[in-house]
């Protein structure tokens, strides 16, 4: 994405297109009071250019000049559509530049309409996320917090949302700014030992800058840490149900989903193909996913359900293992339990109503580590319990959720992974009481690659990446 120019003014259309209540067309830019001048005629007589800012205004959307032919007489405007007109004025807006809203009817073709005739009257189609771009380049937020916004904006989950409006308040950034005030003052100190080095000046010892670097590295890997967890809430949690046929997998994944998703049948091998859907467990985006069982089968059809169910289980983040408590454990299901040995999983034991030999302690002995719940899919028993065991899962070893500053992208936990490197590096330094001007050389790549996470020092090309992935209205 290459901008014009923040000299332009931008429009986009920043609701769903389709029908719909509202169609909101937004102006940001120089002309876009004089361009609403043009189009808008107020039911109180007044101009868009001389509203007070934070007001909204009622009136038409109007095409001057173009004939338009009712009943009684021709008029000399075209109406457009009827429509609430909102001034936001430079610096107090999402852009800090003059901001106008227009409201029209939710249809495709008066939101289409209003958009041309803006066009017409000089303003262009903004780029993707040009608008926070804008917001970005004008100062009003740093590159965390614009980040954040499309985070609010794909948040599945109270969690995931908890977070990206954390990180839009600022809290990141506050951290991330502390950490580089602190490396810069440490630069600072020894920029000043190099320069004036035959003059009396007061500087730090290398003993005690070595500690202050310490504890910024303290400070680093505290942030990057609460990046596990963050991602789990950012992007979710890949989860496999599997199994052998008939041991209850799409019962189970329709009692998890509340809904009946999953054709569920007393034949082996109904489930054919893997079965893909998002739901939110105790506040974690899961994709959670139904896969066919696998077993040795000559049908075609069978054969690529289950090469899919394999490849699945080589991407999922956890398995859920269903076994059938009244059949106990066979062949297939050893096979099935060697694909995912190596897989963080939870062991649902599932038709514990009937007879049976699958006991939990027999099983948490074979299942080392891994938490196994006895349920009954069929009689609802148990399923909480299920749920909480996968939630201890996803969450094992994650932080704390009421921690104010969290990581959540990896382009954030890349910067400071080198940040850190950088850090370590000067504390070795400093002890072995390395040159300064090798120790200055670390600190100002630290100070660097802490500026990329928030927009101090960032390319085009980096900003090019981040905006293109926002919708054309934001």
């Amino acid at each position: 994405m290459r901008t014009a120019g923040l000299d332009d003014t931008i429009v986009a259309v920043s609701t769903p297109i389709g029908e719909g209540g509202i169609g909101i067309v937004r102006l940001s830019g120089p002309e876009s009071l004089a361009i609403a001048d043009k189009i808008f005629i107020a039911a109180d007589g007044g101009t868009p250019s001389r509203y007070t800012a934070y007001t909204t205004h009622y009136g038409h959307v109007v095409a001057r000049g173009q004939k338009q032919a009712t009943s009684h007489k021709s008029q000399a405007t075209k109406i457009i559509d009827e429509v609430l007109l909102t001034v936001m004025r430079a610096p107090r807006s999402y852009t800090k530049e003059d901001i106008v809203e227009i409201n029209c009817h939710g249809g495709l073709q008066a939101v289409k309409k209003v958009l041309e005739l803006v066009m017409k009257h000089g303003a262009r189609s903004a780029e993707p996320g040009e608008f926070t771009k804008r917001a970005f380049l004008n100062g009003r937020i740093d590159l965390a917090q614009a980040e954040a916004v499309l985070d609010v904006i794909r948040a599945k989950t109270e969690g995931s949302l908890k977070v990206a409006m954390q990180q839009l308040d600022g809290e990141l950034s506050k951290t991330v700014n502390g950490i580089r005030e602190d490396i810069i003052n440490i630069a600072s100190e020894i920029e000043a030992s190099i320069d004036f080095v035959d003059e009396d000046i007061e500087t730090a010892n290398t003993e005690t800058l070595a500690a202050r670097a310490g504890r910024v590295i303290a400070a680093l890997k505290a942030l990057i840490g609460t990046y596990c967890g963050g991602a789990v809430l950012r992007e979710g949690v890949l989860a496999i149900i599997c199994g052998k046929p008939n041991v209850g997998k799409s019962s189970l994944m329709n009692e998890l989903l509340k809904r009946d998703r999953v054709i569920v049948s007393p034949i082996p091998g109904t489930t054919r193909d893997a079965v893909e859907e998002m739901i939110s467990l105790k506040g974690i985006p899961i994709r959670l996913v139904d896969t066919a069982g696998i077993i040795g089968t000559k049908d075609l059809l069978e054969k690529e359900g289950i090469a899919r169910s394999k490849k699945y289980l080589g991407m999922a983040d956890i398995a859920i293992l269903v076994l059938d408590h009244s059949t106990g454990i066979d062949e297939a299901d050893k096979a099935i339990m060697g694909l995912i040995r190596d897989t963080p999983k939870v062991v649902a034991v599932n038709k514990c109503d009937l007879a049976g030999t699958l006991g939990s302690p027999k099983l948490k002995k074979l299942f080392k580590g891994a938490e196994v719940v006895e349920v009954s899919v069929a009689k609802k028993k148990n399923i909480e319990l299920l749920e909480k065991a996968i939630s201890r899962l996803v969450w094992s070893g994650a932080f704390t959720q009421g921690e104010a500053a969290i990581v959540s992208n990896a382009r954030h936990k890349e910067s400071l992974d080198k940040a850190l490197a950088n850090m370590l590096s000067v504390k070795k330094a400093l002890k072995e009481k390395a040159p300064p001007e090798l120790v200055a050389v670390d600190l100002k790549e630290a100070v660097f690659n802490v500026g990329l996470l928030i927009g101090k020092s960032v390319s085009e090309d980096v900003l090019d990446r981040i905006f293109e992935k926002f919708c054309v209205g934001k």
